[in-house]
């Protein structure tokens, strides 16, 4: 699999990333062919990859074929614990739980996909499962409407240019300029909301959540299914609930980041 890369662009890691990115939640164990024709590498290339990783623990064999382990966790809350990401969302995801009985999540952008990153969840009648590192497709969502409208016009154009890599299929796909003018809408508001544009049964309303320089950095939504819970209610009940969890998760955002990174010389003077 070729790209477009600089001189200090290491292929063999790129590889191995493209290895772990093909399992997914639909077929967890996954045959060394498939793997191979997956990622576009030749079947020997993609038996050592795998076999590194069984090595290194990322990935386990049997007579089937390959699946993830747990081990690839770490890969992710890494990232969430070096952000703080879960203390930070955690104890205002659970108070708008609290209130308004619907599951509630902290996602961010990557191309044109949202990353959850944090997520307290209550028992749904559910179409898609979510849990912290689903990917879904950004424009279908209610917490990818408020990322990409709080994108300049080139980053938009960047973000909706990299293919998603979420295996979803959504329901709703807009043309470009339907989308910029729900865009513009969910600008003219600050939040957004969706009604069934990922997958049948799922409506949802999110908000930004911003740093002290007002930057939008993630969003919060909160997620209802259509058969229990109406779009008026979502509007007129959890919305109110909602922003303002969005307002209390940026101030705590943006405390966050002003606080000074200690040191291990500050630990010892």
């Amino acid at each position: 699999m070729r790209r477009e890369t600089g001189p200090d662009f290491i292929e063999a890691l790129a590889r191995g990333l493209d290895v772990l990115r093909g399992f997914h939640p639909s077929q967890p164990c996954r045959t060394l062919s498939e793997v191979a024709a997956d990622t576009g590498l030749a079947r020997p290339t993609a038996r050592r990859i795998l076999l590194t990783l069984e090595e290194l623990g990322y990935v386990r064999s049997d007579t089937t074929g390959f699946a993830l382990t747990p081990r690839v966790l770490d890969l992710g809350m890494a990232y969430i614990s070096s952000n703080s990401l879960w203390e930070i969302a955690e104890p205002h995801l659970r108070d708008l739980v609290k209130q308004t009985g619907e599951s509630c999540s902290l996602a961010q952008l990557e191309g044109s996909d949202i990353v959850y990153v944090a997520r307290v969840s209550v028992p749904k009648l559910v179409t898609l499962a979510v849990n912290v590192g689903t990917r879904f497709p950004a424009a279908q969502t209610s917490l990818g409407k408020v990322l990409l409208a709080a994108l300049e016009e080139s980053q938009l154009d960047r973000a909706l240019a990299t293919p998603s890599v979420s295996g979803i299929e959504p329901r709703w796909q807009p043309e470009r300029s339907e989308l910029e003018a729900v865009l513009r809408d969910v600008r003219a508001k600050g939040w957004a909301s969706t009604d069934q544009d990922l997958a049948l049964g799922i409506r949802s309303i999110a908000a930004p959540v911003r740093n002290g320089e007002g930057r939008t950095v993630a969003a919060v939504n909160v997620n209802a299914h259509a058969a229990e819970t109406s779009v008026e209610h979502l509007w007129e009940h959890h919305l109110p609930l909602l922003l303002r969890t969005a307002s209390a998760l940026s101030e705590d955002w943006a405390a966050r980041e002003s606080c000074p990174i200690a040191t291990v010389e500050d630990a010892a003077q």
